[in-house]
């Protein structure tokens, strides 16, 4: 038996043998039209981790007549760049597959774009990264972008059946026997990892002892043990871990409390709390605001509570503040209002403040008409008194529209309504 990891063995040599990704590689899908036409042109592959990118790059590679090359970012150095680009105008071009593509450093980089114009280099990057938020502008422009998709629990059952019949590549000379449970549990407890069910199933083949019947049956409990956990793919210093806070904010304002609590033990299970804290703060202002005052000074009692404890027990603070803040009232009508502020001073820069608010407390301000005409609040009954305190410009300009989504946001409303009455009594924007 081969030393070299089945997941290894596998890999495609062409496109035809790869699973899923029909996106891409379906009939018409512009890989695929792009490999039939012979005429690659640089790409970028990205996706998390086991959807076969760099294997997809290898198909890609096998599917032409083109000569390749695998290098890594990290390992590799500027030195293999150049051997690559002296073999690339040897054979005329050469298709170069680096892995790790969003760690190649500027000195790297500034390597490659000449060879990428020229079309000597077909370079086909892989990487778990988002590339518009890893690779350089210059690089990423002169490539195409497509993103892999986890693969589907029957196209990873579809590749275990096929490592199991493959008597080159595969364990195809084993005589084996994987019941339907224990396929079915493979593949969905890879979490859509090709490589983490070819482990498994590796795994299970070779320390599985043979029947008298010189058969090997993989039942339901060897297949658990093999796979020991669901795969989880979320690594809180990857780019998924900002889609899960995303996911977890979005459900959180569209009060779907169950998604919510799920995007949070997701967060939960990679340890964030310093992410978790900060975006249930945020959330307590932004999207809950004056439809539920408290709610704010509940969820930092709730974070403070949670970081004095850690975990596990931190998640309990934490359940009651994401529960709380999904099924308040909404309200984003106090920051809403100041980025209109903020666009008017965009619009309008900074206009004369009224003479009669700035300040007077210095020597001369009188003689500049600083303070005269001011009329003390308090002096009037219910603290209001009718004088105008935005400048000129704006004295028409109205920035606070309430959504009036719970008893609380009313009641500011009226308030509103009662001043405004007295203050602004022609204010029509």
């Amino acid at each position: 038996m081969s030393p070299t990891p089945l997941a290894y063995r596998m890999r495609p040599e062409t496109i035809d043998e790869v699973y899923g990704q029909d996106h891409l590689l379906a009939e018409g899908a512009l890989i695929r039209r792009m490999v039939e036409a012979n005429r690659l042109h640089p790409l970028i592959l990205h996706g998390p981790p086991g959807t076969g990118k760099t294997s997809l790059a290898i198909a890609l590679a096998g599917s032409t007549n083109i000569h390749y090359k695998w290098l890594n970012a990290v390992q590799h150095q500027k030195k293999d760049l150049q051997i690559a680009a002296d073999e690339a105008r040897m054979y005329g071009s050469m298709i170069l597959i680096l892995d790790e593509f969003h760690r190649l450093d500027k000195g790297k980089q500034d390597f490659l774009l000449p060879h990428l114009e020229s079309g000597e280099l077909l370079v086909i990057g892989a990487t778990t990264a988002n590339p518009y938020h890893s690779i350089n502008p210059p690089i990423r422009s002169r490539c195409h972008v497509f993103e892999l998709y986890k693969p589907e629990k029957e196209d990873i059952k579809k590749m275990l059946v096929a490592a199991l019949a493959d008597e080159e590549k595969g364990l195809g000379t084993y005589r084996t026997n994987v019941n339907e449970e224990a396929m079915e549990h493979m593949a969905a407890a890879s979490g859509g990892d090709m490589r983490t069910a070819l482990n498994a199933l590796e795994l299970a083949v070779l320390s599985t002892p043979a029947a008298e019947d010189d058969t090997i049956y993989i039942d339901l409990a060897i297949a658990e043990t093999c796979t020991q956990k669901k795969n989880f793919d979320h690594d809180k210093d990857g780019d998924h871990h900002y889609d899960v806070l995303s996911a977890f904010q979005k459900s959180i304002r569209g009060s779907d409390v169950d998604a919510a609590l799920h995007y949070l033990g997701r967060l939960i299970t990679v340890g964030d709390l310093t992410s978790i804290g900060r975006r249930l703060l945020v959330m307590a202002y932004e999207d809950i605001s004056l439809a539920n005052p408290q709610a704010g000074t509940r969820t930092l009692a709730a974070i403070e509570s949670a970081e004095r404890l850690g975990f596990p027990e931190a998640r309990i603070p934490l359940a009651n503040a994401v529960v709380e803040l999904a099924l308040s009232p909404k309200s984003n009508s106090a920051y809403r209002a100041l980025d209109n502020a903020l666009a008017d001073i965009d619009k309008h820069g900074s206009p004369p403040i009224p003479a009669h608010i700035r300040d007077s407390h210095y020597q001369g301000a009188t003689a500049l008409n600083r303070g005269v005409g001011y009329l003390y609040p308090h002096d009037y009954k219910d603290a209001l008194v009718a004088q105008q305190y935005l400048p000129d410009a704006l004295k028409q300009h109205r920035y606070l529209r309430f959504n009036g989504n719970s008893k609380f946001e009313q009641a500011f409303q009226d308030a509103q309504t009662k001043i405004n009455h007295v203050l602004k009594p022609t204010n029509k924007r």
